[in-house]
Order: structure tokens, then C-alpha cells, then sequence
């Protein structure tokens, strides 16, 4: 039940007719973990928890530094040298008491993420290397979790909708993430934000959109991401949307899957 306070803060949402009363009840009763509190996570979080998204957790083991705040916006100058996860924690329950805020100041890794997502009913990725989003998705598709992920370049992005531990309408397995990209690009020929840069306000754009994908699937309205990738051009300020299918021979929900574990992957920086 949504208090005649939560009624009005969401007024907004509520008079939608794709949202609604239930809709909104939806969100409230939705977990949601959030990888990373950085340039996707922090507009992502403010969102959802603006939303009203009942319970969510932030997982990020790094702290403040003066050059995230160009982009990560739930930080401030006073929180340099803090917790990523303590600062976004405050800058959410200021602007919203009603969202359960859980923070997991660690590392996600191989022996650690199939209990957290355990407590989650979706997650979106934020991270900003190969190595968290091949094992991420692997974690989610495992755990039978929908998955929202998305990539930030110097002025490209990425987002799409992972469902793989599900079947379409045609009766056919989704794609998984490794059906996207099976293989991460080599080592080094990606280069880190620091070196690349990275425009603030595109993080802002994809951090939103993220956060509208997530509360689609939660409350369950117009055509989602699985099975296509929306890809944003900041230069020509163009959108475009690819389809992907899954592929049979893709290990980890192919004909023939290999990875029926998290085994194969080593300790990454969530």
C-alpha cells in the first residue's frame, strides 16, 4: 500500500496510464542492485530511487576522488576521500526516506556474487570494465536475474536488456551478453576513462536511460532492450538500435554451455 505522502510524491507516475496505482506498488516492492556508484550508477540510483524503487543496493568498493565529480553527480566536493557507496547512501535517502538503501563496500567477484544477487530481483550494471559485465551477466543468467547493462565511451554509448535464463515468445532462449560480444576486446586496446576521458553529461544520458529500462521491466510496459542494443552517438547526437539473437554455440546458455559456473572468472572491481 502506497501512504497518502508516497501518493503524492509519485502523483506524477500514478496519473500515467502505463504506470498507475500498480505500477507504482510495483516499484515500491522492487529490488534492485546497482553495480558501481560512479559516471552511469549515480543518475541511475538517483532515478530509481526518485522512482520510488522499494529496496536498493549499491555495490562499489572505491572512494571519492576530485575528478569523478565531473560526471558522478550523487557525489559532492565534501565527500573526496569518502566511500562511494556512504556518499551515494545520503545523497538517496535525502531524496527519498522511502527506498531501503543497502550498501556492499566490496569487491564483486566470483565468490561473492551469487549471494549477493540472491537478495535482488534485477540488476544493472554500471561498471566500466570487460571483465565486471562478462561476469555480471554470467552471475545473472545463472541466478535467473534480468540484467540492464550499459557502456560508456569518450562520446558513444550502449545499453540493452539481458534476459537469458528466459525464452521469448517464439520459444527460443534469449541472447546473452556473450552473444553480443563473445570475446572482451584484448587487454589495452580499450582505453580506461582516465586516459580517454569522458564526457559528463553523456554518463548522465545513459545513467537516465538505464534507469528507464529498469523501471519498464519492473512495471512492465512497451518494448524492452532484450534482444537489441541502443547505441548513442554524442558527436552526431544520433540513436540507433541494433538486433542481436542468441547464438547456439555461445557457452553459457548454447546447445552445447560450458560455464555452469563462476569459476572461470577471477576477482574483478565491482
Amino acid at each position: 500500500m502506497l501512504s497518502a505522502e508516497e501518493l503524492e510524491r509519485y502523483a506524477r507516475h500514478i496519473v500515467l496510464r502505463e504506470v498507475g496505482g500498480p505500477g507504482q506498488a510495483k516499484l515500491k516492492d522492487a529490488r534492485v542492485l546497482v553495480i558501481g556508484a560512479g559516471g552511469l550508477g549515480a543518475p541511475l540510483l538517483m532515478y530509481l530511487a526518485a522512482a520510488g524503487v522499494g529496496t536498493l543496493g549499491v555495490i562499489d568498493d572505491d572512494v571519492v576522488s576530485l575528478s569523478n565529480l565531473q560526471r558522478q553527480i550523487i557525489h559532492a566536493t565534501p565527500d573526496v576521500g569518502r566511500p562511494k557507496v556512504d556518499s551515494a547512501a545520503d545523497t538517496v535517502l535525502a531524496l527519498n526516506p522511502h527506498v531501503a538503501l543497502r550498501t556492499h563496500e566490496m569487491r564483486l567477484a566470483a565468490d561473492n556474487a551469487m549471494a549477493l544477487l540472491r537478495g535482488y530481483d534485477i540488476v544493472a550494471d554500471g561498471s566500466d570494465n570487460f571483465a565486471t559485465r562478462y561476469l555480471v551477466s554470467d552471475a545473472c543468467c545463472l541466478a535467473g536475474k534480468p540484467l540492464v547493462t550499459g557502456a560508456l565511451g569518450t562520446f558513444d554509448a550502449s545499453l540493452t536488456t539481458i534476459r537469458a535464463h528466459e525464452m521469448n515468445g517464439n520459444g527460443d532462449l534469449n541472447p546473452t551478453y556473450r552473444c553480443l560480444f563473445p570475446e572482451a576486446p584484448p587487454p589495452g586496446t580499450v582505453p580506461a576513462c582516465a586516459e580517454a576521458g569522458v564526457m559528463g553529461a553523456l554518463a548522465g544520458t545513459l545513467g537516465s536511460l538505464m534507469a528507464l529500462e529498469v523501471i519498464r521491466e519492473i512495471v512492465g510496459f512497451g518494448e524492452g532492450l532484450v534482444g537489441r542494443l541502443l547505441m548513442i552517438d554524442a558527436r552526431a547526437m544520433r540513436f540507433e538500435t541494433l538486433r542481436y539473437a542468441r547464438d547456439p554455440a555461445n557457452p553459457l546458455n548454447g546447445d552445447h554451455p560450458t560455464i555452469t559456473d563462476l569459476s572461470g572468472h577471477g576477482h574483478v572491481v565491482g
